[in-house]
């Protein structure tokens, strides 16, 4: 394996490279955290697609493929349904409003009284997500090195921290775009067609497996919907999407750009279902539908093609865990670590703030690769991360964009409600339950109306900040003085 070795290396010196480059160009807070919001369309498109299909879109998305057959492809298929929601009908407004996290919306939305708590369960969202992306090292690192589970931890999560705390989001977009193509034609261009091929075709995948593979309702009509809730409605509201909607040059290239990066997650999920049900002909009998890609990989695959295509599931690890980790070090600071101290920076200490930031990234990567280690189940680490967001912020986040009679009390009392119903409803149901997101997810909504209808309207001054935002209108300085809470009036 000399040879995929060679390609594995050139590809992971790469990435540092390009975290040192990166590192030249983030000079401000803006640079620093949304690589200055000047991404075109194809950059853009490339870098959104790269976050959203990670470790568990295309490990997790052929295995479900092995178990299931086509209809496997629902869970990667969701994601991109949702990254097409928040493209067509979303993100527009958003890349409008010139922030850098969701708790700086919803203070501009509700009055500046949503921040803390919804950056907590943020932070958790993103913490997971970091998490269970870099325990999929582990996997890949033990094909290519056959090296145990901690040191793949730290040796993978020790590049992607290298490199984000380097150059911050651009440093990010730039490995991503290389991610974007090395997963393209590792995935689909080179493992699609000879997995396919291998398995005799798809004439004989049919006639070696059960109808039920081929039906594209196999997989169960409550998981197709559990997977809408988590997955579709998760991708409209979560930091590490929303990162890269602030980071569009316009409110054009934020919709078609997504729109692209969106059809694109659906033919991924569709190719990793095929993958996966080819895998089911040539081992029918893998002690883990996970073993699938690696399995197939290692075993099928010429030299050198088999190094790109492992780089491939390396690319789709390293993309959602650096866009995670940025976005939790975001999270972190601005949002609870700032506000909690009361910091108003003076104008001119913008390589303060990145310095600031490049700390917080360097102390959540250790957090992250310290959680890793100690957590196993990846999927019930990602369940937790899913069912926290949905359940504690859905509501707020699109009843502040959809319903004016929203108040920050309704806010705040949907974060709290819908948060503690899912955690307490996850102990006692379990954690991969369907229950607990489907009754949080109630809660919270009951709690915003109930709460909002109860309370005084929010301010008239408040709402007319927020539209002239949400039209573009309104300026946003990248290294503005004041804090969000500052910048609308309070609500009386």
């Amino acid at each position: 394996m000399a040879v995929d070795y060679l390609v594995i290396v050139v590809y992971l010196a790469g990435m540092l490279a390009m975290g040192w480059w990166g590192m030249r160009r983030a000079k401000s807070k803006s640079e620093f955290l949304v690589a200055g919001r000047r991404l075109g369309p194809a950059m853009y498109s490339g870098t959104m697609a790269a976050i959203v299909l990670g470790g568990a879109s295309t490990i997790g998305g052929v295995g479900l493929g092995y178990q299931y057959g086509l209809s496997g492809a629902w869970m990667v298929f969701t994601i991109g349904l949702g990254l097409l929601a928040l493209s067509v009908f979303f993100s527009a407004r958003i890349a409008r409003l010139k922030v850098y996290t969701v708790s700086e919306m919803l203070d501009l939305r509700y009055g500046g009284r949503a921040g803390v708590i919804s950056g907590l369960v943020m932070w958790a969202y993103t913490l997971m997500l970091a998490v269970t992306s870099t325990i999929a090292y582990a996997t890949i690192f033990d094909v290519l090195f056959d090296i145990n589970r901690t040191l793949a931890i730290v040796l993978g999560g020790s590049i992607v921290v290298a490199y984000s705390t380097l150059g911050g989001m651009w440093s990010i977009t730039l490995t991503d775009m290389v991610q974007f193509v090395v997963k393209t034609v590792g995935v689909l261009l080179l493992l699609l067609p000879i997995a396919v091929v291998k398995a005799g075709g798809f004439a004989e995948m049919k006639a070696q497996l059960p109808t039920e593979y081929f039906d594209p309702l196999g997989i169960g009509g409550e998981t197709i919907f559990t997977y809408v809730l988590i997955y579709t409605f998760g991708m409209l509201i979560g930091q590490d999407i929303w990162q890269r909607v602030f980071t569009a040059r316009s409110d054009r290239t934020a919709r078609w750009g997504g729109t692209v990066a969106g059809t694109y997650c659906l033919a991924y999920a569709v190719a990793g279902a095929v993958i996966g049900t080819a895998a089911k002909v040539l081992y029918p009998k893998l002690a883990s539908p996970d073993d699938a890609f690696a399995t197939i990989v290692k075993d099928e695959l010429p030299m050198g093609v088999r190094g790109l295509v492992l780089a491939a599931a390396l690319a789709a690890v390293m993309s959602t865990s650096s866009g995670a980790l940025i976005a939790c070090a975001t999270v972190a600071n601005n949002d609870i670590w700032a506000r909690l101290r009361g910091v108003v920076r003076p104008e001119g200490e913008q390589h303060d703030e990145v310095r600031g930031n490049r700390a917080f990234i360097l102390l959540m990567g250790l957090a992250v690769i310290a959680t890793a280690i100690a957590l196993n189940d990846v999927v019930q680490a990602l369940t937790v991360a899913y069912n926290l967001l949905v359940g504690g912020l859905l509501v707020p986040i699109l009843g502040g964009l959809l319903w004016k009679r929203g108040t920050a009390q309704g806010a705040l009392a949907s974060v709290a409600v819908g948060g503690l119903a899912v955690t307490g409803l996850m102990a006692a149901y379990g954690i991969l339950a369907n229950e607990p997101v489907y009754y949080g997810l109630f809660a919270s909504l009951a709690a915003y109306v109930v709460v909002s209808l109860a309370t005084r309207p929010t301010d008239a001054a408040v709402l007319a900040a927020w539209r002239e935002r949400l039209a573009g209108r309104a300026p946003a300085p990248e290294n503005a003085t004041e804090t969000v809470s500052e910048q609308v009036p309070a609500a009386q």
